[in-house]
């Protein structure tokens, strides 16, 4: 997994953590809905002062976006799959 995915993977656990879609958290807080899904993808490189805005707008540390937890993995997969079966 490169750095980019590791981002992207924390970024929409703690998204999911807030409870909203992404559409939802982007438009409330004035972001760039495709330039963050494609973050969230791990397609971008992202800036600290970027990523510094972002936890501030999540109330997370920057440190958040930096850890490597299988269990997030597998509960964001779990949160995927009901977010496609509700649909």
């Amino acid at each position: 997994m490169t750095t980019k995915q590791l981002i992207g993977q924390n970024l929409k656990y703690i998204r999911y953590k807030t409870g909203l879609s992404q559409e939802e958290f982007y438009t409330s807080h004035n972001l760039s809905f495709k330039y963050l899904a494609s973050v969230e993808r791990g397609e971008v490189n992202v800036t600290v002062d970027f990523l510094d805005r972002l936890a501030k707008k999540l109330k997370v540390n920057v440190s958040e976006f930096f850890i490597q937890d299988k269990k997030r993995i597998i509960k964001q997969k779990r949160i995927d799959s009901k977010i496609i079966s509700n649909q």
